[in-house]
């Protein structure tokens, strides 16, 4: 019996309306899916990354720190 040691990757997807589609671009490895509601394009964009990371010559970022995605409020006159 072979065991395969499974490892957890966690990666940011940063979710935008665009016109039909939902975009969901992967900030740390630079890619990105699109799909019609936000669960359809997280799910594709999680095929896309591990599409991604099964190539040889994929770079892993440090996973060290994660892009922050907040909201800013500013004042216009």
């Amino acid at each position: 019996m072979i065991l395969l040691k499974v490892i957890k990757l966690q990666f940011s997807a940063v979710i935008t309306k665009e016109e039909k589609f939902y975009v969901a671009p992967c900030p740390e490895l630079d890619i990105a899916s699109q799909g019609g509601s936000i669960e359809e394009a997280i799910r594709n964009l999680k095929e896309a990354i591990s599409l991604y990371l099964e190539d040889e010559d994929a770079k892993i970022p440090k996973m060290d720190t994660r892009p922050l995605v907040t909201i800013v409020e500013v004042d216009v006159d």
